[in-house]
């Protein structure tokens, strides 16, 4: 079931970026004789390449936080074999009365995952700079 949530919601987002993209600029590359791999690269990538960092933001994020699905389907379960980080903090929070330590953990990965973020914003905002130009 994670996996088609999440296809659908990167599909969704594409798909907005792929309808922002001007049919003129294709006729124009199809009357200059560019063949359909380089009006790709040159005109559909470069122009969804914004829609392109936030999806990969936004999926890093998810999959570095996933608590809903492996508490609804093992509960971390068999064994500790699908335990996030998510998880942990919870069961050990809450079943295990470690409050503080635990409190202290959300912290680090909010910490984390805004590190994360920022690296891949920053560095695929540089590649998008060099896209365009």
């Amino acid at each position: 079931m994670t996996i088609w949530q999440g296809l659908a919601f990167n599909t969704l987002i594409y798909m907005s970026g792929l309808q922002s993209v001007s049919p003129e600029l294709y006729e124009a590359a199809s009357l200059d004789g560019a063949g359909a791999w380089k009006k790709f690269w040159r005109i559909t990538f470069p122009l969804i390449a914004p829609f392109f960092t936030i999806n990969l933001v936004l999926s890093v994020k998810g999959y570095l936080m996933v608590f809903d699905q492996i508490m609804a389907m093992t509960s971390g379960g068999p064994g500790n074999s699908t335990t996030s980080i998510s998880v942990l903090i919870y069961t050990q929070g809450f079943q295990g009365l470690q409050f503080a330590i635990q409190s202290a953990n959300a912290v680090v990965l909010f910490l984390i995952v805004a590190g994360v973020s920022l690296f891949q914003l920053n560095v695929l905002n540089k590649r998008e700079d060099r896209i365009e130009n």
